[in-house]
């Protein structure tokens, strides 16, 4: 019985995926699904990373994973947020490093407050479909944030520039007197000099008792001038208000009174007591209080009206409205829907008597089944046997379905326990994607392995560099400390040269033993190599034979139809 193909040799025809070595012997690298939408969304990613100012997309020599990778690298940077990466000589990374890249980038995204959820296996596994949003958003936030940083460089490179220099239309001259100006002599000609300076229009009498007689009277003005201001003011707000017009206009009368008596008391403040005059002006003040009050709810209610006849006039315009529409309507089909609207008025009225009916016949059958009921106990003999007999055939029916539900629902189980364990069975697709993962955690831990290895082996070499150089110091101070002592005599430089020369004798010999030693790895190694290459060419020669096999295979499917289809003409 011949054994079942693996399942691992049959691929799915829209993916590739890689074995570990072609018939030539060079390793394959795992790839991805390569569709036409796969492609369109790359093209896509790579012009909106040109179009935001990242040209190293157009680069041929990049695989898709650094455009990609390196893009998102590169925005992520843009929006002032940092990663811990450095794309610039690590193109080409192997799926170990690839892997910690994709997830430092991930990391970062819900930083940024990213809305697209991304995975690093996603990145490394090159689905563009889902890195398409995430490049599309990263791009938006690199152009805003270089948008935002060059109003802020435009406005911090304006300011240090008003700093240092100002612009010729920009300068204010400065008014200074003329050291050669004759010196004013008398007050008033300074004062008078003072206020042109600052661009008053003044002018002064030839004397100060001329001026004090004026004093009261620019006073009166000034308080006219408020009167009259007053009364505009009031004109203004009873033409706003519109309505209790008299009234305002004698509120407002009142104060421009009241305002008339306040600056005749202010005017004999000087010549009557101080207190008097507080208290007028605090009555004053309270009755203004008082009218502005009372003006304030009169003007509340005028509000509310105009309000009112506002909804009021809307409400006329709508029903105005609505009149034309209904001028304007087919009068048949105003008909029409009366009648429509009549019709469904009988028809519900039709149906509660109908209600109304079904109830009162529905009493009517209830009561002449209890009528009945009294009636049925008097039945013959015969009825009493042919009811057992109803009753008996009626309970080994029941018998027989509860028989047939337990057996259904035994059956229901054993279908259950059934789809389970075919759904335990993985689908050939999943056990593609088992296999691709499969090489991919295979690769990834030859990877580790192999640079595990090689920290082993450098510890290993430097531990022994740092014995060996332990021991080399310990012998020179040793030579150090009894040299002078090994000097004094003949005899002590004898024996101190004896002990050098055998001290450099176990030198050389150990020296010989690593040499030899060095030599037996070399030759283990070219051994290991040419069993290595031997290994190669049997698994091209098996590759070959496969190919070979496969073609005869499929020859002989042709001439299997060829046959067929003669035989069968």
């Amino acid at each position: 019985m011949a054994a079942p193909p693996s399942v691992f040799h049959r691929v799915r025809s829209g993916s590739k995926v890689g074995a570990q070595y072609d018939q030539d012997g060079n390793l394959i690298q795992v790839e991805t699904r390569e569709d036409e939408e796969q492609s369109v969304k790359l093209s896509e990613i790579l012009e909106l990373l040109l179009a935001a100012g990242y040209f190293r997309a157009r680069i041929k020599g990049l695989s898709p994973f650094d455009k990609v990778v390196g893009g998102m690298t590169w925005c992520i940077t843009t929006c002032n947020f940092d990663i811990d990466v450095d794309l610039l000589f690590q193109e080409n990374s192997t799926i170990g490093q690839k892997i910690a890249l994709t997830e430092k980038i991930v990391s970062v995204l819900p930083k940024m407050k990213c809305p697209h959820c991304l995975e690093p296996h996603q990145i490394q596994g090159l689905d563009y479909i889902h890195i398409f949003p995430v490049i599309q958003w990263l791009v938006k936030r690199a152009i805003e944030t270089r948008e935002e940083m060059g109003d802020y460089v435009r406005a911090y490179s304006i300011s240090q520039f008003q700093k240092t220099h100002r612009l010729p239309e920009c300068s204010v001259g400065k008014y200074r007197r003329q050291k050669d100006a004759g010196e004013l002599l008398d007050e008033e000609s300074r004062v008078h000099s003072t206020l042109l300076e600052y661009g008053r229009k003044a002018s002064l009498a030839s004397g100060s008792q001329a001026a004090a007689p004026r004093m009261p009277d620019l006073l009166d003005q000034d308080r006219l001038q408020v009167v009259e201001e007053g009364k505009l003011t009031a004109s203004a707000v009873g033409q706003i208000v519109g309505l209790q017009s008299e009234e305002i206009k004698q509120i407002v009368s009142e104060y421009a009174e009241k305002l008339a008596d306040r600056s005749v008391l202010e005017r004999s403040e000087r010549y009557g007591p101080l207190q008097q005059h507080r208290r007028a002006v605090a009555s004053l003040n309270k009755q203004i209080e008082q009218k502005t009050k009372e003006l304030d709810e009169h003007w509340q209610t005028v509000c509310a009206s105009c309000q009112a006849n506002e909804h009021s006039k809307k409400v006329v315009r709508e029903l105005k409205s609505l009149d034309e529409l209904e001028e304007q309507a087919d009068i048949g089909l105003l008909e029409k829907l009366s009648a429509l609207v009549t019709t469904n008025e009988n028809l519900k009225q039709q149906e509660q008597e109908f209600r109304t009916h079904c109830r009162d016949e529905m009493a009517r059958l209830q009561q002449n089944i209890e009528e009945l009921n009294p009636v049925s106990g008097q039945d013959t003999e015969e009825e009493k046997e042919r009811n057992q007999l109803i009753e008996k055939q009626h309970s080994t029916d029941r018998e027989k379905l509860q028989k047939i539900r337990l057996l259904m629902a035994r059956r229901n189980r054993e279908i259950a326990i059934l789809q389970r364990k075919i759904d335990e069975v993985p689908s050939r697709a999943e056990l593609t994607q088992y296999q691709k993962r499969f090489i991919e955690l295979y690769s990834q831990v030859s990877a580790t392995h192999k640079e595990t290895k090689q920290f082993f082996t450098l510890y290993n070499t430097l531990d022994d560099k740092k014995v060996y150089l332990e021991k080399e110091v310990n012998l020179l101070n040793s030579i150090h400390d009894n040299f002078h002592q090994a000097m004094s005599s003949s005899a002590a430089r004898e024996q101190f040269l004896r002990q050098m020369e055998q001290i450099v004798e176990g030198i050389k010999q150990s020296r010989i033993k690593m040499e030899k030693k060095k030599q037996e790895n070399k030759m283990r190694r070219d051994q290991l190599n040419d069993e290595y290459l031997e290994l190669l060419d049997k698994q091209r020669l098996y590759f070959k034979t496969v190919k070979d096999f496969k073609e005869e295979c499929r020859k002989n499917e042709m001439l299997l139809s060829k046959l067929r289809a003669k035989g069968a003409s």
